[in-house]
């Protein structure tokens, strides 16, 4: 589809949709559903969690993890998993006092007579001379929604569970995975990042909770949590203090952890700072860009981060400085005066932060390609934006197309 009719009353207007100018995109047909796909760079492959629908068997879907190579995408190796069972989650890794690189697999055992799945696995591949070789597997009490690399070991989220394992050796020489510890009080651990110590959890219902690892003890206790109810899609963390959250309405969100308060309440509760509607189910973040940006030039210090979403779409965030940030906010306060939108909808209604329970203007957020709009504006439309805001349209300019070097 290349364009787009809207009938109003007395009028019909029809628009055409702009081709993507920037990235170059490569399709490679696998012939199957890849729900998950991992990177590894220093066996040049990728691991992914595949489906393949069988209409007419017993069991009308087969999983597998399949590797493939990096650089011409050709399959090298299978493993198939068993009936009625499901790759959640994918992850290359490294673990303590082991050189090996390995590939960990979740999984799930999706029976037709369970509600919530009650087993699962961890399987532990490494890749030799092109082929997956298990290595270890430890069966779960539960769904392995997640899986990350946590200081040389690996946590996983396990229905309502986290759960950290280390890596250990055995008597024969081979290796294993044991429980370490783990944090009860989700009621579904789906989504997981961390940084340093820090495991930020995104729940099915109970929007983002903050915890940490205690080394010295060997334990992970809960220090904060967003007491909203948000039924997550994602989560990202942007600094020690600040994370980022998709919900199920199509809205980004960010909460803020008040670290130097004077009260352990205070310090317990996830602030609000910021939220969004993006119009998209988000159900991945990513820390990344998708251009290569130089070390010395001035966007190199502004973090971004990937987001991607179910209906394909893939975008990029950035965290600005408060001053670029302030300036942006009044161009698109001035933009959206001047710019009308498609059927005559209302911008700032459509950005509007909106769920079951409340709606809410946007805040601390910005819409970047409504920004970057400006440069195909006709001189009299960019005149009148720049009216509004007093500078100079050249200088709107410059301002708009540094934003643009950020993806």
């Amino acid at each position: 589809m290349s364009s787009l009719a809207i009938a109003r009353e007395g009028e019909l207007t029809i628009g055409t949709i702009d081709e993507i100018q920037k990235l170059h995109i490569r399709t490679i047909p696998i012939g199957e559903h890849a729900r998950r796909i991992c990177h590894q760079e220093q066996t040049r492959t990728f691991a992914i969690c595949s489906l393949r629908n069988q209409p007419s068997a017993e069991e009308s879907e087969m999983h597998f993890v399949r590797l493939l190579d990096d650089r011409d995408f050709e399959f090298l190796a299978t493993y198939p998993l068993d009936a009625f069972e499901y790759g959640c989650s994918i992850l290359s890794c490294s673990f303590t006092d082991d050189k090996n690189v390995y590939y960990c697999v979740g999984t799930s055992y999706v029976l037709p007579e369970e509600n919530e799945p009650t087993k699962g696995r961890i399987l532990v591949f490494v890749v030799e001379e092109g082929k997956l070789q298990l290595v270890a597997e430890k069966e779960t009490k539960g769904s392995v929604y997640s899986l990350n690399a946590f200081n040389g070991k690996l946590l996983a989220a396990i229905n309502q569970k986290i759960q950290l394992y280390k890596w250990t050796l055995r008597d024969d020489g081979t290796r294993e995975l044991q429980s370490e510890c783990g944090h009860h009080g989700h009621i579904l651990a789906l989504y997981v990042q961390t940084r340093g110590d820090f495991i930020v959890v995104g729940d099915l219902m109970k929007s983002i909770s903050l915890l940490i690892y205690k080394h010295e003890e060997g334990a992970i206790e809960e220090i904060a949590r967003d007491y909203n109810a948000s039924w997550m899609t994602a989560v990202g963390i942007l600094d020690d203090d600040t994370y980022l959250g998709a919900d199920n309405c199509y809205n980004l969100f960010t909460v803020k952890r008040h670290s130097e308060a004077a009260t352990d309440e205070e310090r317990c509760r996830m602030e609000v700072v910021g939220e969004y509607h993006i119009g998209e189910f988000v159900n991945r973040f990513r820390h990344g860009s998708l251009v290569t940006r130089l070390p010395d030039s001035e966007t190199s210090q502004i973090p971004t981060m990937i987001f991607g979403t179910v209906n394909g779409v893939i975008g990029v965030m950035a965290s600005l400085p408060q001053e670029q940030y302030a300036f942006l906010e009044k161009l698109q306060t001035s933009m959206r005066k001047v710019i009308k939108g498609v059927g005559g909808l209302s911008h700032e209604q459509w950005r509007s932060f909106k769920n079951e329970k409340r709606s809410a203007d946007a805040r601390s957020f910005l819409d970047g390609d409504l920004i970057e709009s400006f440069m195909d504006l006709s001189r009299r439309k960019m005149e009148e934006i720049s009216k509004g805001i007093d500078v100079q349209v050249e200088e709107l300019c410059k301002r708009v197309e540094e934003l643009t070097r950020l993806h």
